[in-house]
């Protein structure tokens, strides 16, 4: 059993890695930046930053999942179920294309199995405080700061605009005699002259919109990553440490994400709201900070409700920008994840303990 609850772990990575990694870096696509495959390449690489610094600094996150939702000590049977819920959920919404919450699936499961294993030991106030509270009010926030820096981004950039269009002066040509002659009677040629194109250069804007991305990935992975450690080191196979069991989770995160992870990037790139750079880079701020600070603080914040949250904020109050039924596919699929997961969890434990 020890075996099996190992392969639903990295399973769960995979799944996750598949979903999770396109969140941080769809708006380079979406913003022209990157191709999908580039955006996912360099998302892959800060999430793993991410979750390999986690080990140090996301304790809190891994005491919530391991003992703080459900009390009891867990069996591998138990920890095999949440797997199985939370596993099938995740990486059915990957295959329909269709970003949801890890975090949502994992509370889910952990509820569906926990209700069957030990219906005692579930702990609904902590739930509700350190679980409902900070998902919901992650969304809310999510939108308000994106909306608010993207407004103020489009200012300065509407300024900037409107500095280098305003017209210049040409000035007059002299001639041997001191004739000033106009532009349009000059007597050198006007004809078009061909010159090399310089090579293209990364702008500011464009600096900030790599950074940022690449920042909320690697604040993903640290949010993730000790979720699904926490569950997985219910039942340790003999020689397996936590770190190891880290590292493990770490690899197969990155092989989901760059095997699968195309079907989320470009619904998520393409299908929410046609976004500038400046628009990504606030959107990938916003949710970089907010789901540092989680991860910091122990509260499961979903990146994919902040980033969705984020993307979608960056309209504004021009609500017309976003694409109605993208929004509404998502909110349904994030409506049915955490019952879907438990049901799962719930049948997975009754045939296998």
């Amino acid at each position: 059993m020890d075996i099996l609850v190992l392969v639903l772990v990295l399973a769960l990575a995979a799944a996750n890695g598949a979903n999770d990694v396109p969140k941080g870096v769809a708006t380079l696509a979406g913003a022209g930046e990157a191709k999908i495959k580039t955006a996912i390449a360099w998302g892959t690489v800060t999430t793993a930053v991410g979750c390999l610094v986690s080990l140090h600094f996301a304790n809190k996150m891994t005491a919530l999942f391991s003992k703080g939702i459900v009390s009891a000590s867990p069996t591998n049977s138990f920890a095999a179920a949440v797997l199985l819920g939370t596993a099938a959920w995740v990486a059915l919404a990957t295959w329909r294309g269709l970003p949801v919450s890890t975090t949502h699936a994992l509370t889910g499961a952990l509820l569906g199995a926990g209700a069957l294993f030990a219906s005692s030991a579930v702990q609904w106030n902590v739930l509700l405080v350190k679980v409902v509270q900070p998902l919901l009010l992650s969304v809310l926030i999510a939108w308000c700061i994106s909306a608010a820096l993207s407004a103020a981004g489009r200012a300065v950039a509407r300024r900037r605009q409107t500095r280098i269009t305003q017209p210049q002066p040409e000035p007059a040509l002299v001639t041997a005699s001191g004739t000033e002659l106009a532009p349009e009677t000059s007597p050198v040629s006007s004809a078009p002259v061909q010159q090399e194109a310089p090579p293209r250069r990364l702008s500011p804007v464009s600096v900030a919109h790599w950074a940022t991305s690449g920042l909320t990935s690697f604040a993903r992975g640290m949010n993730d990553a000790p979720k699904i450690v926490a569950i997985g080191s219910f039942a340790l196979i003999s020689g397996m440490t936590t770190t190891r069991l880290l590292l493990a989770v770490t690899v197969a995160m990155a092989i989901g994400g760059l095997l699968v992870g195309r079907r989320v990037a470009e619904r998520m790139a393409n299908d929410v709201i046609k976004m500038t750079h400046v628009e990504g880079f606030t959107a990938n701020l916003t949710t970089a900070a907010l789901v540092g600070i989680g991860a910091f603080q122990g509260l499961p914040m979903s990146t994919t409700q902040v980033s969705i949250g984020a993307i979608s904020g960056t309209a504004g109050t021009d609500l017309s920008r976003i694409k109605r039924k993208t929004v509404r596919d998502f909110a349904i699929a994030w409506l049915v994840t955490p019952p879907f997961s438990a049901g799962a969890a719930a049948v997975s434990y009754l045939i296998l303990r």
